[in-house]
């Protein structure tokens, strides 16, 4: 796959998404969105929902720039 860039829907939020997939850590072949991806890491190290929020929203901040 490499850096490939993807459109697709993304299996866990079922949201739309363009960009480089994550891999999903529930099963280590589902590719994910880039949201859904940096949620799961997140997740991973007991970072609660809304500071997800917090961090996915500085994030496409940034990005915008």
């Amino acid at each position: 796959m490499g850096n490939q860039l993807l459109k697709g829907i993304c299996p866990k939020c079922g949201l739309p998404y363009e960009g480089r997939p994550a891999l999903s850590r529930d099963d280590g072949k589902t590719l994910i969105c880039p949201d859904c991806g940096v949620r799961e890491a997140l997740e991973s190290i007991g970072v609660d929902v809304k500071e997800q929020d917090e961090i996915l929203a500085t994030i496409h901040r940034c990005m915008e720039e």
